[in-house]
């Protein structure tokens, strides 16, 4: 929220095609392969459930970082992820009542769609308004903070990823060989998470985009909300203590993103001079 204006809301006009291209991406084409990916490795109900929760989530404040530094649109990957921030309020909870109906049967725990709805507005849209408005009314307080409040956040979900993982250890080790190919594919980790940035690449250049625009496309085609799906996980678990197994895929997820975004990035900014970058956030 402190990072965000009104213009990053607005500016989807000026990129009407790029965005729409993102927006499809993010809202249709992540699920399904994830929804594939668990068919395929027949993961386990619970786990997942995670991956299908992972793949809801919209981009994070990470591709936005990831944008910049691969001199992609800056700008388009602020506008995608405030927009898809919003409209993932209204999407995630029907998505995830469905994929643990789905996936679960009998044994899935009740979701009530409207709570986690309400739910998830007081975990996004209210902390985004209130950073938005403090930035407004103190800009020069949010410029001194700023850097300051970014490595907080980044430390204390280094923080919350070694909980889960601790949290889910057992269930770590009876599910990796299941769900460690799954993740690298969903995650771009090796070979096959190039699928998603992939997609995002061919699916940018078929709308006639050029290199600046599907680099973000593709970040953010690639890269999701880890910070969310644990909340939405925990949210969602049946018990009160610990981290369920909601959260494990989403605590892979997040380990592995940037050695798997890396060479991608590497890959962009040597077709894209830094000085065509054409906005920063």
């Amino acid at each position: 929220g402190l990072g965000l204006t009104v213009a990053d809301f607005s500016r989807v006009l000026k990129f009407p095609r790029a965005f729409s291209v993102g927006a499809f991406n993010q809202l249709i084409v992540i699920p399904v392969v994830a929804f594939i990916i668990a068919l395929a490795f027949k993961l386990p109900p619970e786990l997942a459930v995670g991956l299908m929760i992972l793949a809801f989530c919209p981009g994070g404040v990470v591709t936005n970082v990831l944008a910049r530094m691969a001199n992609g649109n800056t700008a388009l990957s602020v506008s995608l992820t405030a927009v898809i921030s919003i409209v993932s309020i209204f999407t995630l909870p029907v998505l995830v009542a469905w994929a643990v109906d789905y996936f679960m049967g009998a044994s899935a725990p009740p979701i009530n769609v409207a709570k986690l709805g309400i739910q998830m507005f007081v975990l996004t849209a209210v902390p985004v308004g209130l950073g938005m408005l403090v930035r407004k009314l103190a800009p020069g307080f949010v410029d001194k903070v700023a850097n300051g409040m970014t490595r907080t956040a980044f430390v204390l979900f280094a923080i919350l990823i070694v909980f889960a993982l601790i949290g889910n250890w057992g269930v770590f080790i009876d599910n990796f060989p299941a769900l460690g190919p799954a993740l690298i594919i969903l995650n771009a980790s090796l070979i096959l998470n190039a699928s998603l940035l992939l997609i995002g690449v061919l699916t940018s250049k078929a709308a006639g985009l050029g290199v600046v625009d599907s680099t973000t496309v593709a970040i953010e085609s690639g890269i999701q909300n880890g910070t969310l799906g644990i909340a939405v996980g925990l949210l969602i678990a049946e018990q009160a203590s610990g981290l369920p197994p909601f959260t494990l895929p989403t605590a892979m997820y997040a380990i592995t993103t940037w050695i798997a975004s890396l060479p991608f990035v590497l890959w962009r900014r040597k077709i894209t001079p830094a000085h065509q970058s054409p906005a920063t956030a």
